[in-house]
């Protein structure tokens, strides 16, 4: 597991803008992490996290994949971009203080170019989940 502390050497987010806390597991398709809402988070509204940081906690979980595999390769961790988000659904808003556990799988990749299916869960429950196409840029 890659802790808190460790996890912006995987991102290239930064705060206040990461959405994950833990890289709980990582292989060649697919990566799982954890993320505990906190009442300061930029996206916490009326004591619930709204939907775009939920889109952008699959997002930084497919980063943090990519930026483990890179740094055990000594390779440099690449910037990824959302080229495009399908197929959302928000099934509910978590509330502050829960943890929220994000999965994400590889469907397709393409030279730089990967499709992922991604699902958010909150107490065993999916609170989000969508296929989403990220394109990384060649310069770390």
């Amino acid at each position: 597991m890659i802790y808190q502390q460790h996890i912006t050497d995987l991102i290239p987010q930064r705060a206040p803008f990461v959405m994950i806390d833990t890289l709980v597991s990582c292989n060649d398709t697919g990566a799982r992490t954890s993320f505990t809402i906190r009442e300061n988070n930029i996206f916490v509204e009326n004591g619930r996290l709204h939907e775009p940081a939920l889109v952008e906690n699959i997002a930084q979980t497919a980063a943090a994949r990519v930026g483990y595999l890179c740094k055990a390769e000594n390779k440099p961790v690449p910037v990824g971009f959302i080229g495009a988000v399908q197929h959302l659904v928000i099934n509910n808003l978590p509330a502050v203080n829960e943890e929220l556990t994000t999965e994400i799988t590889i469907k397709n990749q393409v030279f730089d170019v990967t499709i992922i299916s991604g699902k958010v869960e909150c107490r065993g429950e999916v609170v989000a989940s969508c296929e989403m196409k990220i394109f990384l840029s060649n310069k770390p």
